[in-house]
């Protein structure tokens, strides 16, 4: 039974990453630290401590789930890996590339598993979809077009903060970008050939529009955005067939149906929590069990990209 920590008890940990614990066949929530001792109580851990490095010095502790605002999770990942800790970090996994590097370089200095929480890359769906493409089964890959919007009240958020990371791409954008490298994973050259933005008065992009062609011919787009009506929307194409996730949630099925369309077939699948599948196979893997996690290198590899688009509409 891995023992877990929370650093961070926030809407995620509150309704997502908690309850995922609490119903994991091999996971158990031992302890939360967060500004809130009342949150972190709410959370029903075994202890609840009073500061971030109290948890990261208590030895009952496996592993470490980050659910800060963007900018900590670089300083906290790193102080939870040098104390021994594995560790499960929200999206983005950092600011920067060069930030996710030193936090990719610090896991294999201390042994120590470093995972990012993109936990949508858990789900029988997008599971599929990614192994379709990777088979060749429906011919070689020609283009990806995806969007992830919303309209939301931040104030007082971090999201509209730019200091700690805020804006749509690394909000919402970061999940499309990770669907590049799962279906494309040779990587390789990003050629970015426009973004557009629009940016709030606190200075983050409100939305960002890109197209990009990867160096294998590849064609990419993504609409991230704060400001325009909530849809969810991911188009594969191969040299054979389109797959399409129906409905409004390509990224974010969670305890429902979803379905996708595969030429003219529809495959449908159950509901599943893919919060539990990512904390099951997590704690799996760093027991040395049969498990599947999201790699270091996708995310270092997305960090990149991100760093060409935010330079690109700088």
């Amino acid at each position: 039974m891995i023992r877990w920590g929370f650093l961070g008890a926030g809407w995620i940990a509150q309704t997502a990453l908690a309850p995922a614990l609490h119903s994991a066949n091999n996971s158990t929530l031992q302890a939360v630290a967060s500004r809130d001792t009342e949150r972190s109580a709410a959370l029903n851990p075994t202890h609840v401590h009073q500061r971030y490095e109290d948890l990261l010095d208590d030895p009952e502790i496996d592993a470490v789930y980050i659910n800060l605002s963007n900018e900590a999770h670089y300083q906290w990942s790193i102080a939870a890996l040098a104390a021994g800790k594995h560790v499960l970090c929200e999206k983005p996994l950092a600011l920067n590339h060069a930030q996710a590097q030193e936090m990719a370089d610090t896991a294999k200095k201390h042994n120590r598993v470093l995972t990012e929480a993109v936990w949508h890359q858990w789900h029988p769906r997008f599971v599929r979809i990614r192994e379709l493409i990777q088979r060749g089964d429906l011919g070689a890959l020609t283009s990806i077009d995806s969007s992830f919007c919303f309209t939301g009240n931040f104030e007082n958020n971090y999201r509209l903060d730019p200091q700690k990371g805020g804006g749509s791409l690394l909000d919402v954008g970061v999940y499309q970008v990770h669907v590049w490298s799962a279906l494309n994973p040779q990587n390789g050259v990003v050629n970015i050939q426009s973004v557009d933005c629009t940016m709030s008065a606190t200075g983050v992009d409100m939305t960002t529009q890109v197209s990009v062609a990867l160096g294998n011919g590849v064609r990419v787009k993504a609409l991230s955005s704060f400001e325009m009506p909530e849809t969810q929307s991911l188009v594969i194409s191969t040299e054979q067939a389109t797959i399409e996730c129906l409905g409004n949630d390509a990224f974010t099925s969670w305890n429902k149906p979803s379905s996708m369309r595969i030429a003219n077939q529809i495959e449908e699948f159950a509901p599943v929590d893919p919060y539990r599948l990512m904390v099951e196979n997590f704690s799996d893997h760093i027991s040395d069990k049969p498990a599947w996690i999201l790699g270091l290198e996708q995310s270092l590899y997305v960090s990149q990209v991100l760093d060409q688009i935010k330079e690109c509409k700088a």
